[in-house]
C-alpha cells in the first residue's frame, strides 16, 4: 500500500526506480565479473559501488538537462538525448578507466606491457577502449530511455486525466442546461393566472398559488442534476406543478396515478417526468374542450424501470417515434438527457394512445 502511494508521486517514483536500476547494475556488474575471472581483482568490492555512483550523479544531471527539454520540438529532445548520453558515457568511462587504472591494478606495469607488446597492445587498447564505449553508451542510454518513458507515461497520463476531466465537466454543464431549461410559457401562464386572481381580489388562491409556484421553483433549482431522487419525490414536484395548472384548467384536468409500490423508491433523475406531464398539458389536455385525463404509471420488471406518462387528447402524428410538428424542448431536453446519463441502457419511445391521445414509454436500470 505505501509503495503503491510512493509510486503515484512523481518524484518518489523516479528516485524509487533511479536507486533500484543502478543497485541492479552494480549488483550484476560485480557477480557476473566474479563468475567469468573466478576471482575479483583486489579492492574490486571499492571499485564497483564506487563507478555505480558516479553514474548515479551522471544520470541525475542528465534528468535535469531532459526536464528542460521535455516540451521542446521533439528534434531537441532527441538531440539531447544523443548527446547526453554519449557524453555522460564518455565522462563515465574516463572516471572508470582512471580509477581502475591508477587505484585499483596498481601493480600492474600497463607501460612497460604496451612497450612490449608494440602495435598488438595500442590495438588491443583501442578496441577495448571502444568496446567498454559501447557498453556505457547502452547503459546510459537505456537509462535515458527509461527517463523519458516515465516522463511520457506522466504526461500521456496528465492529459489523458485532463481530457476525462474535461469531458466530465462538459457532460455536468450540458446536463445541467438541459435541465434548468424550464418552459417560459408555464411561468408566464402561471404569473398571468395569478394576476389575474389578484385583479379579482381572489387573495386566498392567488397566496397559494405564488406559494406553490415558490416551492416548485425552489424544488427545480436546489437539486443537483447530477443526484437523483426518488420516483416519490418527484411525483411530489409534479403535485406541486399540477396544483398550480389546477388553477387555469379546475376540472378539465385530470389525474390518475398507478405507481407499483416498489417503484416508489427507485432512483431518477430529478424533474425527469416534469416536462413530460407539462407537454401533455400543453398539447394534450389544453386542447381539449372538455378536458383530459392525464395517466402517470410506473413498475419495476427484469431490473428495469418502466414509466408511462400518457394522455387522453388530441394526440398527434408520429413519424419513427418521433413528432415532426413539435418545436418544444421538453421531449428533446429529456430524451438528451436520458442518453447522457444512460447511454445505451435506456429507452425513450412515442406512441399513440388509444382511441387517442400521446404516451410517452422509458426504460432505464432500476437503482434504489
Amino acid at each position: 500500500m505505501i509503495f503503491s502511494k510512493l509510486l503515484k508521486s512523481q518524484g518518489s517514483a523516479f528516485w524509487i526506480l533511479h536507486l533500484a536500476v543502478w543497485t541492479v547494475w552494480g549488483s550484476y556488474k560485480y557477480f557476473y565479473t566474479t563468475g567469468i575471472l573466478g576471482e575479483h581483482p583486489p579492492h574490486y568490492y571499492f571499485y564497483v559501488p564506487l563507478i555505480t555512483l558516479i553514474a548515479m550523479v551522471l544520470t541525475l544531471g542528465l534528468r535535469y538537462i531532459y526536464r528542460a527539454v521535455i516540451q521542446r520540438p521533439i528534434w531537441i529532445q532527441l538531440f539531447t538525448f544523443l548527446a547526453g548520453s554519449a557524453s555522460a558515457a564518455w565522462v563515465w568511462l574516463y572516471c572508470r578507466t582512471y580509477i581502475f587504472t591508477n587505484f585499483i591494478m596498481v601493480d600492474v606495469k600497463y607501460g612497460e606491457w604496451m612497450e612490449e607488446s608494440g602495435e598488438l597492445s595500442r590495438l588491443y587498447e583501442a578496441v577495448s577502449y571502444m568496446e567498454t564505449f559501447n557498453s556505457s553508451w547502452w547503459i546510459i542510454g537505456a537509462w535515458s530511455v527509461l527517463y523519458f518513458a516515465m516522463k511520457y507515461r506522466t504526461v500521456f497520463q496528465e492529459v489523458r486525466e485532463s481530457a476525462l476531466k474535461s469531458a466530465a465537466m462538459a457532460h455536468e454543464a450540458q446536463l445541467k442546461m438541459l435541465r434548468y431549461q424550464l418552459n417560459p410559457h408555464f411561468l408566464f401562464n402561471t404569473l398571468n393566472a395569478i394576476s389575474t386572481l389578484v385583479l379579482e381580489k381572489n387573495t386566498e388562491l392567488a397566496n397559494r398559488m405564488v406559494t406553490k409556484l415558490s416551492s416548485f421553483l425552489r424544488f427545480s433549482l436546489d437539486n443537483d442534476p447530477m443526484q437523483k431522487i426518488t420516483l416519490e419525490q418527484e411525483l411530489e414536484a409534479i403535485g406541486l406543478y399540477l396544483d398550480i395548472e389546477k388553477v387555469r384548467f379546475e376540472e378539465r384536468l385530470r389525474l390518475e396515478q398507478d405507481i407499483e409500490q416498489g417503484a416508489r423508491q427507485a432512483l431518477i433523475p430529478s424533474l425527469l417526468l416534469q416536462p413530460l406531464v407539462e407537454n401533455a398539458i400543453k398539447y394534450g389536455i389544453a386542447r381539449a374542450e372538455e378536458g383530459s385525463r392525464l395517466r402517470i404509471a410506473a413498475r419495476v420488471f427484469a431490473g428495469d424501470l418502466l414509466l408511462e406518462v400518457s394522455d387522453d387528447g388530441p394526440g398527434a402524428e408520429l413519424v419513427d417515434g418521433h413528432i415532426p410538428s413539435a418545436n418544444g424542448v421538453g421531449l428533446k431536453n429529456t430524451r438528451e438527457r436520458l442518453r447522457e446519463l444512460y447511454g445505451s441502457q435506456h429507452s425513450f419511445k412515442l406512441s399513440n394512445t388509444e382511441p387517442h391521445g400521446l404516451t410517452v414509454n422509458i426504460r432505464i436500470p432500476f437503482e434504489s
